[in-house]
């Protein structure tokens, strides 16, 4: 059974650090891209980080230079470290593919997980 399950979220200071995890299972990251995505209150998912195995790690500009994207595909798990963090970066941030994972004409999200930066 595929399942994506994140981790990590909470609440904390602008310029605070948190780190995400995402275990995958049912799948193998080897085969994928992999990456990670957020939605903010009021707006549509984003993908804002990503590793593929031609380009290596990419970043969206707003996120540049503060958040790093890792992962362990020994163990179907990747991370996503998080420093210097902004307002703007409250979201629900998810892992998956990238695209997202779609088999059998269905798409596969996990929970997700809740980062509120806030004073």
């Amino acid at each position: 059974e595929v399942q994506l399950v994140e981790s990590g979220g909470g609440l904390v200071q602008p310029g605070g650090s948190l780190r995400l995890s995402c275990s995958a299972s049912g799948f193998t990251f080897d085969d994928y891209a992999i990456g990670w995505f957020r939605q903010a209150p009021g707006k549509g998912r984003e993908g804002i980080s990503c590793i593929r195995s031609r380009d290596g790690s990419t970043y969206i500009d707003s996120v540049k230079g503060r958040f790093t994207i890792s992962s362990d595909n020994g163990k179907n798990t990747m991370y996503l470290q998080m420093n210097s963090l902004k307002p703007e970066d409250t979201a629900v941030y998810y892992c998956n593919t990238d695209p997202p994972l779609r088999i059998n004409g269905r798409n596969y999200w996990g929970q997700g997980t809740q980062v509120t930066v806030s004073s």
